[in-house]
């Protein structure tokens, strides 16, 4: 049976799954739209309202509203209310529609540590600068309750890896020594709130990054599968901790039709793997066997090491052709 026959909803991330800086990732929009599974998007980029998230879903030919999208900016304005009174004064630093969702909740936005903020939100936006982030170091100093949205230390484009909220949130926790509270993912908040929302009872949570994408859907207990096309790539997933690992592995979403027990971690395409004191060997592979089947292969013996293999070693012609490119 094929790994979407076997749930009932997909939990999908965006940035690096979906779409790369906006751009369509290839095959996804047609996967999505086949799949006839009812999705949300759960993100960790709190820049956008999820009004304006939908927008650009549909301007990629994807059928959704604001109520598909979850961000963690709505999960930070969420955990704020187990923090802070009703109507308290709150700090943003990041997007105004990171602002209007504070409004929207029944609290009162600032934007001076003057004011004595009960708490500071921060989430990622490209304007946050010099000024917002010393207004909410001065503010946390006082004794403001510090909660970010997430702790993305990076967020795919399309020219790369660039700066994320959790690079960001690092500059006001060096300089106050305090850690925020994380609303977003690796917390399972975001994918419990999401699955609720969609009445699943057996949801695929979907992401790249394993981290936040898996390790957040690992820790709401759900069934995870990651793709290729975002942040963690081959080698990550070789070294992944126990809380890291993805249940499935496929080279984009498009695999999830394929028969699950191919999605496994686990001996295909002729591929054998085998330990070697401290390194990890691959040996064989049929004549038409591919990349992904040689890093399932190897994934299930990596995994059974009691720490990371030290070098990855290509034994036959073969594996050596298919993991040139493993990174």
């Amino acid at each position: 049976m094929s790994l979407i026959k076997q749930h009932d909803a997909l939990l999908l991330d965006l940035d690096g799954t979906v779409w790369e800086g906006g751009r369509a990732i290839d095959g996804a929009v047609d996967f999505i739209n086949s799949c006839a599974l009812p999705s949300i998007y759960v993100t960790n980029n709190a820049s956008r309202a999820p009004e304006i998230v939908a927008e650009k879903l549909s301007a990629i030919a994807l059928k959704a509203t604001a109520d598909d999208v979850l961000t963690s900016a709505q999960a930070a304005v969420t955990l704020a209310g187990e923090h802070v009174s009703p109507g308290a004064k709150i700090l943003v630093i990041g997007a105004d529609s990171f602002r209007d969702l504070v409004r929207d909740g029944g609290y009162t936005v600032v934007s001076s540590a003057d004011d004595q903020p009960a708490a500071v939100l921060q989430g990622f936006d490209p304007s946050v600068g010099w000024e917002q982030l010393t207004e909410g170091a001065l503010a946390i100093r006082q004794g403001a309750v510090y909660i970010a949205s997430n702790l993305d230390t990076s967020l795919p484009t399309e020219r790369g890896l660039a700066v994320g909220n959790g690079s960001l949130v690092a500059a006001v926790q060096t300089a106050t020594e305090v850690a925020p509270v994380s609303a977003g993912k690796p917390e399972p908040a975001m994918f419990v709130q999401a699955a609720h929302r969609l009445g699943s009872t057996k949801p695929l949570v979907v992401g790249d990054r394993l981290d936040t994408d898996i390790a957040g859907g690992n820790a709401a207990a759900m069934t995870t599968f990651h793709v290729l096309t975002g942040v963690s790539h081959e080698i990550a997933l070789l070294e992944a901790d126990v809380e890291h690992r993805p249940n499935f592995i496929g080279e984009s979403l498009a695999d999830m039709a394929r028969n699950a027990n191919e999605l496994r971690p686990g001996p295909q395409g002729g591929f054998t793997a085998r330990v070697d004191g401290l390194d990890l060997l691959i040996d064989n592979g049929d004549a038409d066997a591919t990349s992904i089947q040689a890093l399932r292969t190897a994934l299930e013996v990596a995994w059974s090491m009691s720490k990371p293999p030290r070098y990855i070693q290509p034994v036959s012609d073969k594996a050596k052709e298919v993991i040139q490119g493993w990174r």
